[in-house]
């Protein structure tokens, strides 16, 4: 009578096909699937993890005479399923756990492992039949063990399942079959699934995210924070967070563990920290526990976002603001000066409505000029002008029409200014002519004014002097918003530099511009 040997490993530790020597532990049963042979259903004493293998396949047991019943009771028993098939991939034997992995009860000897269920590789791709760990085992002759399938059952449910399939041999190295075990892993395949892809959104994120131990040191580092702090993961995890604090703020950091520590989460903490390269960068900062399976937090993870860019937008903001209040201000206070100086002029009040009404028109297209253009760069260059026209447009509401001499004498080259110079030009003017109206030569119905422009290379110089107005000083209580809006927009905007002084004769202001900013 022939023996059928499990793995082809022959009884008495002797070879394998792989050529290593395993000991079995044995007892000889009738062979489950009816072939006649007897089976030897051992356990290797050399491998642990063969031996979860082998005993997937079969029950070992301790005497040497032992019928099948106690075997096939043992492997009906166990929690995974377990099924045998023929050389042809026949049924010749299944525990209750492949019929309800299967939702059916197969018939021994008619159904093949083929037709019980629909197979699909890992990533979703069909698997045929002949690519499956079972076929591989019996066509190749070989242990096929640990492959991953993915199993679509009768209704619908897809089962993800680690295959242990070993084909069996009789004494004379026959194939005579096949044993496979089947372990469930779908949770734990779920649980992985879920974990890669969001490990994949940590690493996509514009954020920095980061973990660290309890004791300060980074655990964990993404692409955003590489970007963010110039550290490369390589570079940084292993060491203390303290290298991202800058001296004067350590003091946050025990502060910030002693929450964590507690449990505690920390939302959009705004603060310092430091780059690679020495830099400091304005970062909200929020930190969550991280905690084991047991509950314990065990460590920190830290998002830290670029808050610089919001932070220039609020100071823009707030400038805005500021400059808006002083604009609305200057209004009243030129509208009350167009009044004043407009009366002086006049003999009836329909007189003095239309000269203030035509005054209040230069101003307001004066205003007009100091509002930046959003349209396009081609309509940008369709603010073009010259520097004297500019000027005598933003002054048009100060001159006496019925003088026949000009309060304003304007000399020197006549330049072309176009784009965002007529902008910061006009700006500029506009708040000269708003502190004369209100505080110098133009508050006084003699008031003058002498504007000389000059050329030296690509160098435009401006003089500005008020002459017959009242008596003028420095203000006293320093630069108000006025004077730094102008200073940032000469230098900002114009490339140049203002000055001041203050002579008994009036006001003289000298703006000096780069000529290269002239045409926007």
């Amino acid at each position: 009578m022939g023996r059928v040997v499990l793995g082809r490993t022959e009884i008495g530790g002797t070879k394998v096909p792989s050529g290593k020597e395993r000991r079995i532990c044995r007892s000889e049963t009738p062979a489950p699937f009816g072939s006649g042979h007897r089976a030897s259903l051992g356990r290797s004493a050399d491998s642990p993890a063969e031996s979860t293998a082998d005993a997937s396949a079969i029950a070992s047991t301790s005497s040497a005479n032992h019928h099948i019943g106690p075997s096939l009771a043992i492997l009906r028993a166990l929690p995974e399923p377990v099924y045998m098939t023929d050389s042809d991939g026949r049924l010749t034997f299944f525990n209750d756990a492949v019929a309800r992995l299967w939702n059916r009860h197969p018939e021994i000897g008619s159904d093949g492992f083929s037709w019980a269920w629909t197979l699909f590789w890992p990533d979703g791709r069909p698997m045929a039949y002949a690519e499956s760990p079972m076929a591989a085992a019996l066509k190749e002759k070989r242990v096929n063990r640990g492959r991953e399938v993915l199993i679509k059952r009768p209704n619908g449910e897809r089962v993800t399942v680690l295959a242990f399939p070993t084909p069996l041999f009789d004494h004379a190295g026959n194939l005579t079959g096949a044993v496979n075990m089947l372990i469930d892993v779908t949770d734990r395949s779920s649980a992985h699934g879920a974990a890669q892809r969001f490990a994949a959104i940590v690493q996509s994120s514009d954020d920095a995210i980061f973990a660290k131990s309890l004791n300060g040191t980074i655990t964990s580092w993404n692409r955003g924070a590489e970007r963010l702090f110039g550290y490369s993961a390589e570079e940084i995890v292993g060491k203390p967070v303290a290298a991202l604090i800058p001296p004067d703020r350590h003091d946050e950091e025990p502060n910030i563990l002693s929450r964590i520590k507690a449990g505690d989460a920390i939302d959009h903490y705004e603060t310092i920290r430091r780059r690679k390269d020495g830099t400091l960068v304005e970062i909200s900062l929020s930190v969550s526990p991280i905690r084991n399976p047991e509950g314990r937090v065990v460590g920190a993870s830290k998002i830290a976002r670029d808050i610089t860019e919001r932070r220039r937008a609020e100071e823009q903001q707030h400038l805005l603001i500021k400059e808006m209040d002083h604009r609305v201000k200057n209004l009243f206070s030129l509208a009350s000066s167009i009044v004043s100086l407009s009366k002086r002029s006049v003999g009836s009040a329909d007189e003095l409505a239309g000269v203030v009404l035509a005054r209040l028109g230069a101003l307001a297209q004066a205003h007009a000029l100091t509002i930046p253009t959003t349209s396009t760069s081609a309509s940008r260059a369709e603010q073009a002008t010259t520097l004297h026209t500019l000027i005598r447009t933003l002054l048009a509401a100060y001159d006496e029409n019925h003088v026949a001499v000009s309060r304003f004498q304007i000399s020197g080259p006549d330049v072309e200014v176009c784009g965002g110079a007529v902008t910061g030009f006009a700006l500029v003017f506009h708040e000269f002519a708003t502190n004369a109206a209100k505080y110098g030569a133009l508050s006084v119905p003699n008031g003058r004014l002498v504007i000389e422009c000059e050329t030296a290379g690509e160098q435009l110089t401006i003089t500005w002097s008020e002459r017959g107005g009242p008596p003028v000083a420095p203000p006293a209580d320093g630069d108000g918003f006025g004077t730094l809006l102008t200073r940032g927009t000469v230098r900002g905007q114009l490339g140049g530099e203002i000055s001041r002084e203050w002579k008994p004769e009036g006001l003289v202001i000298t703006l000096s511009v780069d000529g290269n900013r002239l045409n926007g």
